[in-house]
Formats: C-alpha cells, structure tokens, sequence
C-alpha cells in the first residue's frame, strides 16, 4: 500500500490483514535491512493470528530505498542508510502510518527491532501508539530526552551476548526507566538479531519467552 507520496518517490508499506480482525494493529519497524521477506513474515503470523499488521518502508527518501542483503556489499550500504536516517522525518513518517492502521479501528501497537527499535521508543514518544516493543535496540540513550513523553506500556528486550549493543547502552537505559512502572526491561543470554530465525545469532529459547511477553502486553490493550 501507498502512504504517501513526495515528487516521484512513494512512502510504501507491506499490510498483511487477517481475515477477522481479533486484536490492536501491530506496527512492524524492520531493521536496517528494510522491509524484506523475514520482516512481512512475521507481519503475516501476526495477521493469521488476527491482529493487522504494517510493515513500512521507513528509507524509502534513501538511496537506496529498497531491502538489502544482510551479507556482502548491501551489509555497508545498510549500516551506512542506518547512520544518516533524518529521525525527525522518520518520526512524522511513523504518525501517518499510525493514523493509517487506526484508521482500521483499534488500537496499535509498535514493534522494533535493532534500528527499528529506537524507531519504536520514538513512536511511543511522538507518535501515540497504546504500546511499544524494541528489540536490541540501537541509541536509546542518545534519545532519553524523550522518555518522558512515554505513557503508554514499553518493553524493551535485549540480548546480553549482543555485539552490536554495548553493555553501557542496556545499563544506561535500563538506569533511565528504572522506576518507570510503564517500562519493562528483559535481558536474554543471547546475541543480536536472537528473535529473527533466519540469523545465525537467532535462540529459539530467548524467542519464545519474548513472544510469550510481547503476546501478553498485546493482550493488555
């Protein structure tokens, strides 16, 4: 689906609707891979379970727009679209998506991971969504400043074997939100990228416990 347009290039999404809606709306931020086959996966297990889900394309102002590989020269060129992502178009980019699924009816939830999950601490901040979910996420603590914006319930799950989220990061996050009834923090013996099946790094273990947290916070709304 089109979300919107600017000059020739064209603000897309993957939906994946159920066929009887059951539950709140899930908006699926990818990693910096972009919207490629394992992110619409899970999107289509949240749709086969009744829940619509929105998968947008958040680099589609990139160059390039599209998905990328996860190993071999596109690994570079998506560390590289990662780095100079302008946050605050992103941030307006996550409204509209939001608008578009409640516009569905219900409520929406945000789910994020690694890039995708400083995206989803940013949706709850400045996009109102009822709920958020950020999987090893990268740099919330260069964005604390809008913790306080938060309201609604926010998980935020991290693996400790994870090379690409430093300890400094989990502790200085974790020492920010302590107190915070709204915010829950999980730590997993395990590595980046745990919960996507195709990695080499992904525990089936760590996943079933986060899906068990995540379905329960879903269900809460």
């Amino acid at each position: 689906m089109i979300l919107a347009t600017d000059g020739a290039k064209q603000f897309d999404a993957y939906l994946a609707t159920p066929a009887s809606a059951s539950g709140a709306a899930i908006l699926l931020l990818s990693d910096m891979f972009g919207l490629n086959a394992p992110i619409r996966a899970i999107a289509d297990g949240w749709a086969a379970r009744g829940h619509p889900a929105m998968v947008p394309n958040l680099f589609w102002r990139c160059d390039p727009p599209g998905e990328l590989e996860y190993e071999g020269p596109d690994r570079q060129r998506a560390w590289e679209r990662l780095r100079t992502l302008n946050l605050e178009r992103v941030a307006a980019d996550l409204s509209l998506a939001v608008h578009a699924l409640r516009a569905r009816g219900g409520k929406v939830a945000a789910i994020g991971f690694c890039g995708g999950g400083l995206l989803a601490f940013l949706a709850a901040a400045r996009a109102g969504v009822d709920a958020a979910v950020a999987f090893y996420a990268l740099g919330i603590s260069k964005h604390l400043a809008d913790l306080p914006k938060i309201a609604c319930p926010m998980q935020l799950h991290y693996g400790t074997k994870d090379e690409h989220v430093p300890t400094a990061e989990v502790d200085a996050v974790s020492a920010a939100v302590r107190g915070r009834e709204n915010v829950a923090v999980h730590l997993y013996d395990a590595g980046h990228s745990f919960f996507n099946p195709v990695r080499p790094t992904y525990d089936p273990l760590a996943t079933k416990l986060a899906q068990q947290r995540v379905d329960a916070l879903i269900a809460s709304l």
